[in-house]
């Protein structure tokens, strides 16, 4: 079930108006969210939602292990958990990979495969729920947060529906206290709950489909039948497809929490305004970037160990972070990549004793170009195809053939709104709207989402594709 559907819209409404209806009894709403939301996760093909369950239930049991223990078997039974995680994470994400690698290597020798073909799914969130049950128990374990009590709390932490399938990933500190607040439904911030969700459909439906079914995917699907225009617009794109893409589905997110009592830390904050690869990963993917810093990098030894570690560090985390998204040397490339830029521009600020280097107005496009550049391993599915768009770069006999003034207009005036709107945009004109007499409110909420909803539909193209994240 994808959130731009009407079928979505009828699912959400009745979660909202039934879960409020159960704002006095709050652990039946509890468990009533925790419900829904595994419908919703069973909704989806090859959901496994008793692996979800059984992850769950495991790092529930953690957590009161962990938090009734003491010094080295603490600190085992941490690790086991973590481990748990990672087996279960690495077992379907990454077997049919290893496999088939194995095989390539072995067959130079013995002339067949040895290792019989896998073919395990992809449980679809897999990646989501594996980062928030680690988070879980190794906070538990650093005494960031106490170990749940009640098992309810920890079901819903992991599988509340509107983060469970793509994020954002939410800390147990930062969640599980709000379980304990009474509902309060005169709190909710409605205006901006709204206007999240709005947004977040126009980013997905307008932009991102547009951009990616009639742009991204036929050049990328056959890079040596364009031209360099069709090409380096088609990678332009696909910065702005990525952005709108997974930036919709954490603010449609964010405001279907919101709706139902919940906030979720902000997930994007215009990342192609950054003046540096360190301020881009600030500003992309944050609940991404700040948990590899505080789970991988800190524990790897972070910038304690001198310089060539910290080198070192950044290289492991980045590699890391790129082969989470995904079991494939294109992948492996897109991370290694960032983390050897990163690496570089440590190096060259501490050469100049922390002084900055290029002025923003240089170093902010050569960022943005490189982001580029590295998004052309993301989405490519091999290595071959990475290569046929690097040398179609390169070839400007080609007639211009996708490329038209619509599809122009709309990479870069999605890129200048990165720009031109303030950061805090959404919380801007919600609080505006808050001055309002609250009948005026009301009429004003309806029809805005009435008429953005219409108008979405109407410039949309046709379907809904699926959310890019869906499938990390």
């Amino acid at each position: 079930m994808q959130f731009p559907t009407t079928g979505f819209l009828i699912f959400f409404l009745f979660v909202f108006f039934s879960s409020w209806a159960l704002k006095d009894r709050q652990e039946w709403r509890k468990i009533w969210l925790i419900g829904v939301s595994y419908v919703f996760y069973a909704l989806f093909p090859a959901g496994f939602l008793p692996l979800l369950i059984i992850s769950s239930l495991l790092n529930y049991a953690a957590g009161l292990l962990i938090d009734r223990s003491q010094g080295l078997r603490q600190r085992r039974i941490m690790q086991a958990a973590v481990g748990i995680n990672l087996l279960i994470l690495c077992t379907y994400k990454y077997t049919n990979f290893a496999a088939e690698q194995l095989n390539g290597l072995l067959v130079g020798w013995v002339h067949h495969s040895v290792i019989p073909e896998t073919h395990i799914l992809l449980p679809v969130a897999v990646s989501f729920f594996t980062f928030h049950g680690i988070s879980y128990v190794v906070d538990v374990y650093r005494g960031k947060v106490p170990a749940c009590r009640s098992p309810v709390d920890l079901l819903l932490y992991i599988a509340f529906f509107p983060q469970l399938v793509a994020g954002p990933i939410v800390r147990a500190s930062t969640f599980l206290p709000q379980l304990k607040e009474p509902c309060d439904l005169s709190a909710v911030p409605v205006n901006r709950a709204l206007l999240l969700i709005v947004f977040g459909l126009f980013k997905k439906v307008v932009v991102a489909n547009a951009i990616g079914t009639k742009l991204v995917e036929p050049v990328f699907f056959t890079p040596s039948a364009y031209g360099a225009m069709d090409v380096g617009m088609a990678v332009l794109g696909y910065a702005v497809q990525i952005y709108c893409d997974f930036s919709a589905y954490t603010d449609i997110a964010t405001g279907v929490a919101l709706m139902l009592g919940y906030e979720f830390p902000k997930n994007f904050n215009q990342p192609y305004c950054a003046c540096s690869l360190k301020e881009f990963w600030q500003r992309w993917h944050i609940s991404l970037s700040s948990w590899l810093r505080e789970y991988l990098y800190i524990p790897l030894g972070g910038n304690r160990k001198g310089r060539l570690w910290t080198y070192l560090n950044l290289l492991i985390t980045m590699t890391l972070g790129g082969i989470w998204h995904g079991a494939g040397w294109a992948f492996l490339t897109w991370g290694l990549l960032h983390g050897l830029a990163l690496a570089i521009e440590k190096g060259w600020q501490e050469l100049r004793g922390g002084k900055g280097g290029l002025p923003n107005f240089v170093s902010g496009p050569l960022v943005f170009l490189f982001v580029c550049f590295t998004w052309i391993f993301f989405r490519s599915p091999d290595f071959s195809t990475a290569k046929e768009v690097l040398i179609a770069l390169t070839v400007w006999s080609q007639p211009v053939q996708v490329v038209t003034p619509y599809l122009a207009g709309l990479v870069g005036l999605s890129l200048l709104a990165q720009w031109l709107l303030p950061e805090d945009f959404i919380e801007r004109l919600s609080a505006r709207l808050e001055l309002v007499p609250l009948p005026m409110q009301v009429t004003a909420q309806v029809a805005f989402a009435s008429v953005a909803i219409i108008a979405i539909d109407a410039f949309g193209p046709d379907g809904v594709a699926p959310f890019i994240y869906f499938q990390f």
